[in-house]
Formats: structure tokens, C-alpha cells, sequence
């Protein structure tokens, strides 16, 4: 039996961060993963490929729509879906490569195959020929990501119903695409979609898209996205799905009236849940909640003390960097440093186009708190660098504490709006004011200056 100081499960953004850092702190490490390609859902099926395909579609559909205000005269431009796929696949390969020089210099020992938990310091790993290896550890940090939600009567087929898996790997463009939810990967995916040629069709069982951002930001993503040709119907609610030979048709219900909704492809987008299956946690006495979610106490220990988990199977958003922070934060405990994540600040972000990004809290979220605030807004389209790339959507949000001017929250729809929250994030970080923000000299002419003059105008309340 191998013996290590860490045995981590999963070799996702949170499982592949802890072991190559447990390595770099000269711990010894296992990662067990039952794919072959390291990187868990994130790198394979999930941020990456989809991104890969967010900008590969944008660039075709910019092509097609906008080169000719720029002057540039392009005949002809069709799409060559098959060389987008082998770019995308090209990115993830690149990537597990490096997840894989990761692991050897640091001296991570690989382990393919599905890890089990029989144990409170043994994990048994079972191959896909049967064979099983029994390892042993000080310490087990669980963290094997989540899952696709399926619906009763909307079950995968991975052909006419489908989860993102598919939806990111279809062999031609659907002439038309239901999806049914409007979170990050629905409103992702069906922009890619639609960009490409597709009809796509939104439907949501919630009044809003876009849950948990800014009611701002949500209402005039929805806007751009329908002038872009995504149809939307909110408070919808599907009830029952049937799959003919070319097409899926589903029956919902809005505002008390049926409706059927016809498509060639159906996505389904409501979510995911902590994927546990198989792990044993009850043979290590690990306690789940009601929710199927991995119980942890403030240093992400489970209720075996030397168990740990962290990502997506814990509370929290389901998101790749805060499981990122979570594994940096454990490692560190286990090695005897104060490992920590400040949860009030996790960016979030939808990469349409415009993106839509979040930090911090809402307009509603600091008023339910009984805080008194103030806001700064200023739009993309008084600024000259985002006129000049053609990019004049969207706006940049800052709420503050009213009385202190502490920044509490920041909103952004706009391009890039992904890479311009980092400066919201740091400056909630360190406790920063709108004054602080403002008085940041930023380069001119850049898109970042919107952020300067939100934070500006909340600041001074003009």
C-alpha cells in the first residue's frame, strides 16, 4: 500500500491547484482522476471549451455583421464548423498538458481511475479494467466537482435533449435550439448558438435572467441578447418534453396559459449539483447536508477532521476560481499557514457579448440589509475606447456604504467586463472606497475608465 501525506479526489481546478501546491510545499501527493485527461469538467467540457467557442462565434459573427462599418470587405465568410471544434479541442489539450507538466514538477503522483473513500485514511481506486489499488493517506481532500441537473421528463439523450456536454460538441449548427434555463451556461451556449446560425429560444422559470446579478445588469443583458435574435420567455415553466424523429417539443405554462415550443435541439441549462456518487463517504463517517452537499467547518474539514473537501460538492457557488481559493486555502492549513477565502468577495461572470460581471453585493442584496447606499452608474457609450472598438453596449455599477463610501458591490455588462471586475474585486479586497477608485489614475483612452468614472460618481453622488 502507497502511503501519502495527501491523497486528493478530482483533478479539477480545485483538486489539481491542492495537489500541485501540496507538492510545491514538498508534500507527498496523489491525484486520482477516472478520465484520462486531467482538468475535471471545467478544463474538458465546461469554462474552457465553451470560451473557445465564445470567441471562435463571435469572431464569425462579427465578421458577418460588422466588418463592413470598419471598412473591410470580406465575401463570401461561411463557417467551417468542424476546424471551430478542432480549435477548441486544441485549447483543452494544450491545457491538460499543462495540468500535467504541473504534476510532474511537482512531483504528483497520477492515479486513473474512480477513487473511493473506505476508509477515514484509505482510498480505493478502481480502474477501468476492474483493478483496484488501495492507497493510504494523512490527509484526503475531496474534490470532485458537480454534475448536469436533469429533469424528469427531460431526460439526456445526448442527441435531441441534451446537457452542456453536447451542446458544446454539436457535429452541425441546429436550425433552431430551446434552452431551458437562463443562467451562465444557458445564456453562454445559446449565444454561441445563435451567433453561428441557429434560431435559440430561452426559456426561464424565473421572472429574470441572469439570477444573482444586479437587476440592472440582467435586464439590459436580456435586451442586447434579444436584439441579437434570442427570443426569451420568462416565468415559463416546462412541464413535459416529447422527442419526435427531428425535432423535441416541449409544453410549458405562462401566466396560466400552455404553450408549445418546437425545436430541433432542446439544452437544458437549471443547473448543477455536487457529484458524490460512489465516493463511500459513509464508510469514512463523512456527513452530507439535506442538500447533498459535503458538510465543512471554517477550514473545509468534513466530520472526519483529516478529510477535507472543497469546490463544488461544499456550499458556495459552483465556480472553478473559488475552488481554486478553497484548495491554495486547505494546502496551506495542512502545511501549517493561515489558509483563508473571503467569500464576500468572488467575482461572477456570463461571457456574452456583452459580458456581464459581479462582485460583491447588489442593489437589493445592501438595501435588504438595511444599508444606506449610494450609487455611481456611468455607460460604455460616453467613453472613447469603447466606441472606438465598437463595443458601446453596457454600463459600470458601484454601490457604496453611504456613510463610509466603502465600495460594496460592483456591476458591470459590457466587453471585457470579465478582465475589468478584477480591479472592483481587489479594491473590495483591501476595504477600498469610490474615492480610492476614482482617484486611481487610469490610462487613456481604455475601457477601465468607465469603472474610474462609476466609482466617481458614487463617490461624490453626481
Amino acid at each position: 500500500m502507497s502511503s501519502y501525506d495527501l491523497i486528493v479526489i478530482g483533478s479539477g481546478p480545485g483538486g489539481y491547484v491542492a495537489a500541485s501546491t501540496a507538492g510545491s510545499f514538498g508534500l507527498k501527493v496523489a491525484c486520482v482522476e477516472k478520465s484520462k485527461p486531467l482538468g475535471g469538467t471545467c478544463l474538458n467540457i465546461g469554462c474552457i471549451p465553451s470560451k473557445a467557442l465564445l470567441v471562435s462565434s463571435e469572431h464569425y459573427h462579427f465578421a458577418k455583421e460588422r466588418f463592413a462599418a470598419h471598412g473591410i470587405v470580406a465575401k463570401d465568410i461561411s463557417l467551417d464548423l468542424p476546424a471551430m471544434m478542432k480549435r477548441k479541442s486544441d485549447v483543452v489539450t494544450q491545457l491538460n498538458k499543462g495540468v500535467e507538466f504541473l504534476f510532474k514538477k511537482n512531483k504528483v503522483d497520477r492515479y486513473e481511475g474512480t477513487g473511493s473513500l473506505t476508509s477515514a485514511n484509505t482510498v480505493e481506486v478502481t480502474d477501468a479494467n476492474g483493478k483496484k489499488t488501495v492507497l493510504e493517506g494523512k490527509n484526503i481532500l475531496l474534490a470532485t466537482g458537480s454534475v448536469s441537473v436533469e429533469l424528469p421528463f427531460l431526460k439526456f439523450d445526448g442527441d435531441r435533449i441534451v446537457s452542456s456536454t453536447e451542446a458544446l460538441s454539436f457535429d452541425k449548427v441546429p436550425k433552431s435550439l430551446l434552452v431551458v434555463g437562463a443562467g451562465a451556461i444557458g445564456l453562454e451556449l445559446g449565444s454561441v448558438w445563435s451567433r453561428l446560425g441557429a434560431e435559440v429560444t430561452v426559456v426561464e422559470f424565473l421572472p429574470n435572467i441572469a439570477t444573482g446579478f444586479d437587476q440592472d445588469v440582467a435586464s439590459n443583458l436580456q435586451r442586447v441578447l434579444e436584439r441579437q435574435g434570442i427570443k426569451f420567455y420568462l416565468n415559463t415553466k416546462v412541464t413535459a418534453a416529447k422527442t419526435g424523429k427531428n425535432s423535441v417539443t416541449l409544453t410549458a405554462t405562462q401566466d396560466g396559459k400552455e404553450l408549445s415550443l418546437e425545436a430541433e435541439k432542446v439544452l437544458v441549462a437549471v443547473g448543477r449539483k455536487p457529484y458524490t456518487e460512489g465516493l463511500g463517504l459513509e464508510k469514512a463517517g463523512v456527513k452530507l447536508s439535506d442538500k447533498g452537499r459535503v458538510v465543512v467547518n471554517n477550514t473545509w474539514q468534513t466530520s472526519v477532521p483529516n478529510i477535507y473537501a472543497i469546490g463544488d460538492i461544499i456550499d458556495g457557488p459552483m465556480l472553478a476560481h473559488k475552488a481554486e481559493a478553497e484548495a491554495v486555502a486547505v494546502v496551506e492549513r495542512i502545511v501549517g499557514k493561515a489558509g483563508q477565502v473571503n467569500y464576500n468577495v468572488i467575482p461572477g461572470v456570463i461571457y456574452t457579448s456583452p459580458e456581464a460581471a459581479v462582485v460583491g453585493l447588489t442593489e437589493k442584496q445592501a438595501k435588504d440589509q438595511g444599508i444606506e447606499i449610494k450609487v455611481g452608474k456611468y455607460n460604455f457609450m460616453a467613453n472613447g475606447r469603447a466606441l472606438a472598438n465598437d463595443a458601446k453596449d453596457g454600463f459600470v455599477k458601484i454601490i457604496t456604504n453611504a456613510k463610509t463610501d466603502r465600495v460594496l458591490g460592483a456591476h458591470i455588462l459590457g466587453h471585457n467586463a470579465s478582465e475589468l471586475i478584477a480591479e472592483c474585486a481587489l479594491l473590495q479586497e483591501f476595504s477600498g472606497s469610490a474615492e480610492d477608485l476614482a482617484r486611481t489614475i487610469h490610462a487613456h483612452p481604455t475601457l477601465a475608465e468607465v469603472t474610474k468614472e462609476a466609482a466617481h460618481a458614487a463617490s461624490s453622488g453626481h
